[in-house]
């Protein structure tokens, strides 16, 4: 098997940031258009979605900031701390969410997922505090991930995605078939 070079994620990142919440007692802050994203939605998969929803009051009364689409997401506290997801809307996220925005000329955004993906185990066991295990994200930036050609990347990712994409397909049809029994 060949060996790649490693490089930090931050060397390969155009943004590096985390989110914010707003206010939970402002009830004008909350089911609006804007999608916002909690880390126990992150779960080693695309987002399409989120569960909760902000308004553009909440987006300006908080940390809360827009993450583009085919952004690297990790989750940074608790139970889910090292898993991952792609976001393929843009959106906002919370404080425990560490978004990395790929630069698209250094790192194709499916290879530095699924290289995070590989590496969950080591990601979880950085973890660490009192009762709750977090991340931080200067752990994150600092995680080295192979780095072969951006051509490679790119065909590693296309193998891993089609695989992916044929395994949620045929998860939709076995949903589709228990319904119809």
């Amino acid at each position: 098997m060949e060996e790649f070079n490693k490089i930090e994620i931050q060397h390969i990142c155009s943004n590096i940031c985390s989110g914010g919440t707003p206010k939970s007692t402002v009830a004008e802050y909350y089911g609006g258009n804007t999608p916002w994203l909690n880390t126990k939605e992150i779960n080693f998969r695309c987002i399409y979605e989120t569960e909760k929803t902000i308004t553009e009051e909440g987006l300006n009364n908080s940390s809360a900031k827009w993450i583009p689409a085919n952004s690297v997401i990790v989750a940074m506290y608790g139970a889910t701390a090292g898993k991952t997801a792609i976001t393929k809307i843009p959106l906002t996220t919370n404080q425990a969410c560490c978004n990395l925005t790929i630069d698209s000329n250094k790192a194709d955004y499916r290879f530095v997922f699924y290289a995070l993906c590989n590496n969950y185990a080591y990601l979880a066991s950085l973890a660490n505090g009192g009762a709750q295990q977090n991340l931080n994200a200067q752990q994150i930036k600092e995680l080295e991930i192979p780095y072969p050609s951006l051509e490679e990347q790119k065909k590693i990712a296309d193998i891993l995605t089609t695989i992916d994409d044929k395994i949620e397909l045929n998860c939709r049809i076995n949903d589709n078939l228990k319904l119809i029994a």
